[in-house]
């Protein structure tokens, strides 16, 4: 045998580097499905069933192809990791090099680094860049170079002209200007979302699906989280049918209301205006050019306006770039960040949604159903609260990798040590995303059904949220009283009455479990 090319669960791309140039007479496709890999954290089983059914989608294309695919299908019982069935079989099968793509965790880069040394001088093992990114690790290192404070706009600019993605002949942006987050901060307000909030497109389970999900379901039995509802796309063509389906029937809403947060609705319904292809994307059944470039042709065609399509383009050729950038830049150093010197456990509710906060328990139930919340849920409910209450960071990066059906460590890491819980101390965020209840009581009907008050503060109906809200500022007062984006929330705090604030940190340390 020629090559040996390695396909990870979420490089699931026909044309990636490694199969670019794969002959089916003297080469063959190795894939793995590994029980360790589904538990390093505890994983939510529709993130294992993903997984599974989109390998196995990807594994039967390739052999219809006519190419020859190794694949060892999961065995719950085997203590064996990914390197240790790959080199089970390199010994089998004696190629004469190994392809595969980098890897997206830096976990799994290292150990396929050691493997390339172990086997210097028999096979070669070589890794080639990751195409599916618009920004090349070495471009990203170089823009990095000489900035003390890098920041994601700035990068994003960059890659809107360097990619020409919505922007003018003259070289100026499309709409006249780069950012429109002013136009995409409304609620809903008391009636809720519009009576015509379409569903999202979902697929029914295929017999492989199905099979995936019944061998989840007895293999993973423990874990957290329900396949009632799965409906994810599995295939390339599923995940292309998606995209069609957001950009025809809620692109043109997104961008008013991505950060507004409704309960009572079906789950269908539950994502509202968001595209939920983070999942496709991270698989790699998409691409992130050509899920911009669908977004600018509705632009184009009058379908959406420029508000919605520049603030979900901001999502994927911004957010989603600049992160896997830092997260390569600042590895393995970044998984231990914790600037703010937090060390409580996360609370046990956030396995079960089992709380009396409205807000954590809505968010919680839609992620155990279905794997998924959509950014505000993550960043202003969920994130919040461990921020406030001063969760471990590595704590709560362990439970966003486990829990989400579209986490992979590359994107998910950054996200969470760096903006959610601003652990990385202002390089990913230039302050920490804090807010009180009224927040979420303004962004949401979570406070309406709650028998906690966002206004009260002390007492046994006071809001968890404010009152860890205003204990996280007094704890960290002196580090945020000159910072020219948190002096305001400090000096708010100054004027609020001693004894308050006193019964505040008492209600505080009870929260924490002091």
């Amino acid at each position: 045998m020629r090559h040996l090319v390695v396909v990870l669960g979420d490089q699931l791309d026909r044309h990636s580097p490694a199969l670019a140039d794969i002959d089916a007479d003297k080469d063959a496709v190795w894939m793995a499905e590994c029980a360790a890999e589904a538990t390093h954290v505890w994983s939510h089983k529709a993130r294992i069933a993903l997984f599974l059914s989109a390998m196995r989608h990807f594994r039967d294309a390739l052999r219809d192809e006519g190419l020859t695919v190794h694949y060892t299908e999961l065995d719950p019982a085997s203590e064996f990791g990914l390197i240790a069935l790959l080199e089970q079989d390199l010994e089998r099968l004696q190629p004469r090099r190994v392809l595969v793509v980098e890897p997206g965790e830096w976990r799994l880069r290292e150990a396929l680094l050691d493997l390339r040394r172990r086997l210097e001088g028999r096979i070669e093992v070589a890794l080639r860049e990751d195409t599916h990114f618009l920004c090349p690790r070495a471009d990203f290192e170089h823009w990095m170079q000489g900035r003390r404070q890098p920041r994601m706009e700035h990068f994003y600019r960059r890659m809107r002209r360097e990619h020409d993605i919505l922007m003018q002949d003259d070289g100026t942006p499309v709409g006249g200007q780069w950012n429109f987050d002013h136009d995409n901060r409304s609620a809903f307000g008391r009636d809720g979302p519009p009576s015509d909030l379409p569903d999202h497109l979902g697929f029914e389970p295929d017999a492989l699906t199905r099979e995936v999900l019944t061998t989840v379901q007895d293999a993973f039995s423990r874990h957290p989280g329900s396949l009632e509802h799965f409906d994810w796309p599995v295939t390339r063509a599923q995940a292309l049918d998606a995209l069609e389906d957001f950009v025809a029937h809620r692109l043109p809403c997104f961008g008013r209301w991505q950060d507004a947060m409704w309960d009572g609705l079906p789950p269908r319904r539950g994502a509202l205006y968001h595209a939920r292809l983070s999942a496709a994307l991270n698989l790699k059944l998409l691409g992130p050019r050509e899920v911009c470039e669908a977004a600018c042709r509705a632009l184009k065609r009058g379908d959406a306006p420029i508000e919605a399509v520049e603030g979900f383009v901001r999502q994927i050729l911004g957010w989603r770039e600049y992160v896997r950038g830092l997260y390569w830049q600042r590895m393995p150093e970044h998984a231990r960040d914790n600037a703010l010197d937090t060390h409580v456990a996360l609370p046990d509710f956030y396995w079960t949604g089992d709380t009396d906060m409205h807000c954590l328990r809505a968010s919680l139930r839609d992620t155990l159903e279905t794997g998924y919340a959509h950014h505000i849920q993550r960043l202003m409910v969920t994130g919040l609260y461990t921020l406030l209450l001063g969760v471990e960071p590595s704590q709560v990066h362990a439970w966003y990798l486990a829990i989400y059906i579209d986490a992979v460590e590359w994107v998910e890491l950054p996200n969470v040590i760096g903006m959610s819980q601003w652990a990385d101390g202002g390089i990913m965020a230039s302050k920490p995303y804090v807010a009180s209840g009224k927040y979420i009581q303004r962004m949401s009907n979570y406070c309406a059904n709650c028998r906690f008050r966002p206004d009260d503060t002390t007492g046994p109906r006071a809001c968890p949220v404010s009152v860890l809200y205003w204990d996280f500022l007094d704890r960290h007062r002196e580090r945020f009283a000159e910072h020219p984006r948190m002096k305001l929330q400090v000096r708010n705090l100054q004027r609020r009455d001693a004894q308050e604030m006193q019964r505040i940190r008492e209600q505080a340390r009870t929260l924490r479990g002091e």
